[in-house]
């Protein structure tokens, strides 16, 4: 059994997930809690922030998300794609920086625009 404190909405319920009983979700006020319960015991996912530097930026970073959320065992691969990572200004919101972040299909984007 594993006991999580949902975070779809502000309740914040106590579920306990029974991996043993096919996913059963107990605690749970709403559908979405039981499948976010589910889900988060059977792949749990990310969506992940950080910057960039930006050359021709005036020595700024640009903040960066991940366009979707990526499995959590790949944070740490993740944010080492980054690492020393430079772009060259102009850069706009929703400019992909990186592809296909750890081969799960989701792209680091930039969510601010850089001139």
């Amino acid at each position: 059994m594993t006991e999580l404190i949902c975070i779809v909405c502000p309740k914040g319920c106590h579920l306990c997930v029974d991996e043993e009983n096919g996913y059963a979700v107990k605690g749970n006020s709403c559908d979405r809690g039981e499948e976010y319960g589910k889900r988060e015991v059977q792949n749990p996912v990310r969506v992940l922030t950080s910057t960039v530097y930006v050359e021709g930026a005036g020595g700024r970073c640009c903040p960066v998300k991940t366009s979707e959320a990526i499995p959590k065992k790949d944070i740490f691969r993740a944010m080492a794609e980054l690492k020393g990572l430079t772009v060259q200004a102009p850069v706009k919101t929703g400019d992909v920086i990186v592809k296909n972040v750890c081969g799960s299909g989701a792209d680091w984007i930039a969510t601010k625009d850089m001139k």
